[in-house]
């Protein structure tokens, strides 16, 4: 800013430096720019309620008259002077001192400017969001409406997965990508073949050869084209339907000229007879059947929220479409209903494990950072792979805190009495029913060994770290706990099963 201001003259420290000298830059740069602009603003951000309350007695009055007369100026100029305050945490932002007068606000306006000049300001926030991270297009296709009528549409991915690039294989002496290289042999003659191989069908003891070009054409289901079938009511469609994320089709008249009036028509009439377009949507190997929704478009105060456009749902098949088993069909039979003391365990345990702040947002992709743990060792020549942290996996330790371990005892006990035996209730083959007495047994073994140690007294006087990895783990597996991580994981789960 400091920079800015010397190149235009608004000295640092003086009474240049002041809010009508600004004005009067900001005016005079609008007015160089081009005549074609519809629209001229001048943002003023400040988080100054009163820009000359260090200045006092007659300078302040004529400063303020004037400053007041440069905002008028470039008003009746069509330049239009908009606030954006920006408040302090210890003081609330006053415009009624100067401003109100300087963009011209009523008191009952006033009182209601500071919320939303905060709205003002969040939407130019996702203005220039949209700006900055345009939208670019996955591909063009071509919609087949009727013989001879067709437009073309471009196609935007809203949501796309983000996986690691392609392997490449590198030199382990040079680092350097390898290049591969295929080639054929006859089994016969053991001779290099030059010429690339083709495939046969034998018929009536002759043997046909197809080239690569008739495979592909053969293999070909469709043109790759969008081809219209018709039209049902929105409320054919169901939510279930929605396979994967869907697309965004929006016209264009690059190749074919009218598709966007054409396009336009469509969905008008989509939108006031609440259908939707049914089309074949052809992959060269893998046909789908696709579901055109229209979506009208969306403006508020600060812009347009939605454009108009349609969206691409791709549509399920039978086979992929499974239906849910009903297990209490019959009307004689008593469906088992929750009590009220099983609703309150389910609430306390829900408390108890409740993610504050949740937010998908906060997770890295494991697999990503894998990826990118590896790339960082290759480019640094790193003997090792730097560790990564699985944020996916479940907090053991969380888990582990008395107070959860207490409500989903208190949970099991309340749905299926003290009687209950998981062993026989389980359902599987004999292997897992060995597998569970095996774990039956080995946690009564650990009990056992377990009450042999004072455990409270060696958490007291920090002797845990004394013991060793199997002494530990006879803790953990008296007390049902996750017995997986380094000793001082282990140490930590403890303690925090304890309490301490």
């Amino acid at each position: 800013m400091k920079d800015i201001g010397c190149q235009y003259g608004i000295l640092s420290g003086s009474r240049e430096n002041s809010l009508y000298n600004a004005l009067w830059v900001a005016q005079a740069l609008l007015r160089k720019g081009s005549s074609r602009t519809a629209r001229t603003t001048i943002l003023l951000f400040t988080n100054e309620d009163d820009p000359f309350g260090s200045i006092k007695g007659a300078a302040k009055a004529d400063m303020t008259r004037t400053t007041l007369q440069r905002a008028k100026d470039a008003q009746d100029l069509g330049i239009s002077i908009e606030l954006l305050p920006l408040g302090r945490p210890d003081q609330e932002f006053n415009v009624s001192l100067f401003y109100a007068q300087l963009i011209g606000l009523e008191d009952d306006d006033a009182a209601q400017f500071m919320p939303s000049a905060g709205q003002k300001l969040e939407d130019m926030k996702d203005q220039l969001r949209k700006q900055m991270f345009a939208k670019r297009i996955v591909r063009r296709i071509t919609l087949l409406i009727a013989n001879g009528l067709s437009i073309e549409l471009n196609t935007y991915a809203l949501i796309r997965p983000t996986t690691p690039g392609a392997i490449m294989w590198l030199d382990s002496v040079t680092n350097r990508p390898l290049k591969t290289e295929r080639s054929f042999i006859c089994a016969d003659t053991g001779a290099l073949m030059h010429e690339p191989t083709k495939l046969s069908q034998s018929y009536k003891n002759e043997n046909i050869i197809f080239s690569v070009e008739e495979l592909s054409e053969i293999k070909r289901v469709s043109t790759g084209h969008l081809r219209l079938l018709g039209f049902k009511p929105l409320s054919c469609l169901k939510d279930y339907h929605n396979l994967r994320p869907s697309t965004f089709v929006f016209p264009s008249d690059k190749e074919v000229v009218g598709s966007t009036r054409i396009f336009i028509a469509l969905h008008r009439s989509m939108l006031r007879l609440n259908r939707f377009a049914v089309a074949y949507c052809g992959s060269s190997f893998h046909p789908r059947l696709v579901a055109l929704v229209a979506q009208d478009e969306i403006i508020n105060a600060g812009g347009q929220v939605e454009p108009p456009g349609m969206y691409m749902i791709y549509l399920p098949y039978t086979d992929d479409v499974r239906l849910i088993e009903e297990f209490h069909s019959e009307s004689n039979v008593r469906v088992p209903r929750a009590t009220d003391d099983h609703i309150k365990k389910a609430a306390d345990l829900i408390k108890r494990t409740y993610l504050k702040d949740f937010s998908v947002c906060q997770f890295a992709n494991p697999a990503l950072q894998r990826h990118y743990a590896m790339l960082q060792a290759l480019a640094l020549e790193e003997e090792e792979i730097p560790d990564t942290i699985d944020e996916t996996l479940p907090d053991e330790e969380g888990m582990a805190r008395l107070g959860v371990v207490k409500a989903i005892e208190e949970f099991k006990l309340s749905v299926y009495g003290d009687k209950y035996d998981e062993e026989s209730n389980s359902v599987g083959n004999g292997k897992a029913n060995e597998a569970s007495k095996k774990r039956k047994a080995a946690a009564e073994n650990a009990a056992n060994e377990s009450a042999n140690y004072d455990w409270a007294d060696l958490a007291d006087n920090g002797q845990l770290k004394d013991l060793t990895v199997a002494e530990l783990k006879l803790y953990l597996t008296a007390h049902n706990l996750p017995v997986s991580g380094k000793k001082e994981a282990l140490i930590s789960r403890i303690l925090t099963h304890m309490g301490k």
